[in-house]
């Protein structure tokens, strides 16, 4: 088990830039089976997701050079529809191979996937989505195998606006025939991201940012350069980071629309900004304000993965906050953790909204974190503790 070892009270001062965006990198790597040809991919993230990406599309045939943070993928002798059953429950979001795959072979078999606990993210809208374009699903011992060697454009409507729905359907609809239109689609910047990706390679897609999406199918694609955009969320756990313990940051290459609803929220916490083209500024006030609501709604609304981190931040403000998560029903496993380290937390019966009252100082702390965001807080929160957190 890996451990980080905290010591609190150091302000935080400097220049920085962001890297590729965890969650435009995934997809997109699904997507590059789709061409069969090459791919060459920069800005990418150095995490383990991508590494997983790319041990599936290994074995998926492709040939994969890393090369700092560009990939160069020929993806022209790939043969396997057969996404590997221990990766895919090692990473949540492979389950984006499905669209991919299907669209490239006809063919998908795949695992139910794993990933983060935040509480159930059903996958029904993946494949209802892909049966309306024409699949044909089975089910056997825990694996979904979809076969469909020419689907065929049609009308989609979501109940919810699923981020991974909405990329599934589009990389399945890139070669159905006929229009695809993808209704109360997700607004995501990653989708935008994975959107100009496809193409890039020549898909012919309109609408991502909206609620509307329209994929006219294709025949055939090509070789494609491209650079993933910023990630937004690293860079607000960088801004929250700066906040947190009162110091002044410097963040380049940086979309700011794209980061606007967590720079709202920090102004209100009295953080100033100044914006310059691709680069962020921020200073930090010598005391947090509380924030008296925070809600977490899918994009363009305050994102949820930037929730626990915030909920670190509001834990030494001046005030009582309070947050309501939206989005996962067990995206709140790090508060019993801040709790240890003297937050000031309570809960809801339902366990969906939290009331943060500020207090002057946290304490180092042995804590566990449960998921992705929710290690960011407890690292956020060590970095003002008095101390060391473990």
């Amino acid at each position: 088990m890996g451990e980080y070892h905290v010591k609190g009270g150091n302000k935080l001062a400097g220049e920085l830039r962001v890297g590729g965006a965890k969650n435009a990198i995934l997809p997109i790597l699904a997507s590059v089976i789709l061409n069969a040809g090459k791919s060459i991919i920069h800005n990418c993230p150095l995490i383990s997701d991508t590494y997983v990406s790319i041990e599936i599309l290994e074995a998926l045939g492709c040939t994969i050079k890393l090369s700092g943070t560009t990939l160069l993928i020929d993806s022209s002798n790939a043969k396997s529809y057969d996404v590997p059953e221990h990766l895919v429950r090692e990473m949540r979001s492979s389950f984006i191979f499905l669209g991919g795959v299907l669209g490239r072979f006809g063919k998908v078999r795949i695992s139910y996937p794993g990933g983060c606990e935040l509480g159930a993210r059903p996958i029904d809208l993946h494949l209802k989505a892909l049966k309306e374009l024409g699949a044909k699903i089975e089910e056997d011992q825990g694996f979904i195998i979809c076969t469909g060697e020419k689907l065929k454009g049609t009308r989609i409507n979501f109940d919810f606006p699923s981020v991974g729905a909405t990329e599934n359907t589009m990389l399945s609809a890139v070669y159905a025939d006929g229009t695809t239109i993808i209704s109360n689609a997700a607004r995501e910047p990653e989708i935008v991201d994975l959107q100009n990706f496809l193409n890039a390679m020549g898909a012919n897609i309109k609408g991502a940012g909206t609620d509307f999406i329209l994929i006219e199918g294709v025949s055939k694609l090509h070789n494609v350069e491209y650079t993933v955009m910023p990630d937004r969320i690293v860079a607000g756990t960088y801004l929250v980071a700066a906040a947190i313990t009162k110091g002044d940051i410097v963040l380049n290459d940086v979309v700011y629309e794209d980061l606007y609803p967590v720079i709202s929220k920090l102004n209100e916490t009295g953080c100033k900004f100044k914006i310059d083209k691709k680069q962020i500024y921020m200073k930090s006030p010598k005391k947090i304000k509380s924030i008296d609501r925070l809600r977490t709604h899918p994009h363009p609304g305050f994102p949820t993965d930037m929730q626990p981190q915030f909920m670190a931040l509001l834990s030494v403000a001046n005030g009582t906050s309070i947050i309501t998560e939206t989005v996962f029903e067990s995206r709140n496993k790090h508060i019993s953790e801040l709790l240890r380290m003297g937050a000031d937390i309570v809960m809801s019966q339902d366990g969906m909204t939290s009331i943060i009252k500020g207090s002057e100082r946290l304490k180092g702390s042995n804590v566990t974190s449960k998921d992705l965001r929710g290690g960011a807080a407890l690292i956020l929160a060590g970095l003002a503790a008095e101390g060391t957190t473990i």
